[in-house]
C-alpha cells in the first residue's frame, strides 16, 4: 500500500500496516563525496576505488547517507506531523551501496501509544530499504510524537 496523502496523523496509523512509499532515489557522487567529506568521514572505502579493486571494486556509499536517505523517503508519509524525533533504534546495513544504485522505502507500523501529551501520540516504526534489485539494503527502528487529528488547526 503506498501512502502519501492526509492520512498521516496519528490516529490513521494501525500496528500492522505496511507501506510502500512512492519516492525512490538515484545516489549521486555528491550523496557520497560531499556529504560524507562534510562529516569528516574519511574511510578509504567511500574514496579509494584502488583499494577496494580486489573486493568491491568500487566506491561504497557512506552508511550514514543510506540511512538518512531510506527515512528521509518515508517521511512524507510518517514525519509529516511529527513533533518530535524520540528514537533511532535496532539499525542494520545489510548489503553495500554504490554510486547508482536507486533507494525505495518501506515502513511498518508496530506500535501507538498514547504517551504522555494529549494532542499527540507515539508511533513506532519499522523502516527498510531496497535496490534496484530488491536487496534490502537497511532496516531500523524510529519512535515519533505524531501529531493527533483531533488538535489539527
Amino acid at each position: 500500500m503506498t501512502l502519501t496523502g492526509n492520512s498521516t496523523y496519528y490516529e490513521d496509523f494501525e500496528p500492522g500496516q505496511v507501506f510502500r512509499h512512492v519516492r525512490g532515489k538515484t545516489m549521486c557522487e555528491n550523496d557520497n563525496v560531499g556529504i560524507t567529506l562534510q562529516v569528516l568521514n574519511t574511510a578509504q572505502g567511500h574514496f579509494n576505488e584502488d583499494a577496494l579493486r580486489e573486493t568491491y571494486g568500487k566506491r561504497l556509499q557512506f552508511g550514514g547517507v543510506t540511512i538518512a536517505m531510506v527515512i528521509g523517503l518515508a517521511m512524507q508519509d510518517t514525519g509529516e506531523n511529527a513533533l518530535a524525533e524520540l528514537a533511532l533504534d535496532r539499525i542494520r546495513l545489510k548489503a553495500p551501496v554504490f554510486h547508482g544504485d536507486t533507494l525505495y522505502a518501506f515502513t511498518e507500523v508496530l506500535e501507538r501509544s498514547d504517551g504522555d501529551r494529549d494532542d499527540a501520540g507515539e508511533v513506532l516504526f519499522r523502516h527498510w530499504g531496497v535496490n534496484q534489485k530488491d536487496e534490502i539494503v537497511f532496516e531500523g527502528e524510529r519512535k515519533v510524537l505524531i501529531k493527533r487529528r483531533s488538535h489539527f488547526l
